[in-house]
């Protein structure tokens, strides 16, 4: 299970709407469907939960890049909501990095149906291995009353609570859960 809503700033406060992740496929598709909930080119921030497990916060201001903050890049990974979020930009990965091995450069020397003629150091992460911590921009909400180490230390099971309380939208947002 997840949970997605907007939350855009205006002249009025906050306004909250819940919505549906099903047709978004890109973060660009993220972004351009937080712009569309804002007529004016406020501040709007997408709140994703998926299962205590994770969340995310992306900001879109204005016409702006979106910036990103995951929670738990490993476990998002997992879910496709969360794939969404998690660009190569974002890893720290060439962008259009293939995540598979490059066929060209395997060593298909026989032993490929078997054990590896060497121990194959299972332990050792590789360089594409999805950390299981923080990733994205940590000052996302610094304007906005929640610094880095406030951030970094909400646990997926109350973050969009504890973020939606910083931002006095507490209200807003539990009309849309």
């Amino acid at each position: 299970m997840y949970f997605a809503a907007l939350l855009a700033r205006t002249e009025d406060g906050w306004e909250a709407s819940d919505t549906e992740l099903d047709d978004v496929e890109t973060l660009s598709d993220l972004a351009d469907l937080a712009r569309e909930s804002s007529p004016e080119e406020d501040t709007v921030l997408v709140l994703i939960e998926q299962e205590d497990s994770w969340f995310g916060v992306v900001r879109v201001d204005g016409e702006e890049d979106p910036r990103i903050y995951v929670s738990d890049a490993a476990a998002a990974a997992r879910s496709a909501y969360g794939e969404l979020l998690l660009t190569d930009e974002l890893l720290g990965r060439e962008p259009g990095a293939d995540d598979g091995p490059d066929l060209d450069s395997l060593d298909l020397d026989g032993t490929e149906d078997g054990e590896n003629e060497e121990d194959d150091d299972e332990d050792t992460p590789s360089a594409d291995a999805v950390p299981h911590s923080p990733v994205g921009d940590r000052e996302i909400l610094d304007d906005l009353g929640i610094g880095e180490k406030e951030l970094r230390a909400l646990g997926a099971d109350d973050a969009l609570g504890a973020i939606a309380e910083a931002l006095g939208a507490s209200e807003v947002l539990e009309t849309v859960r």
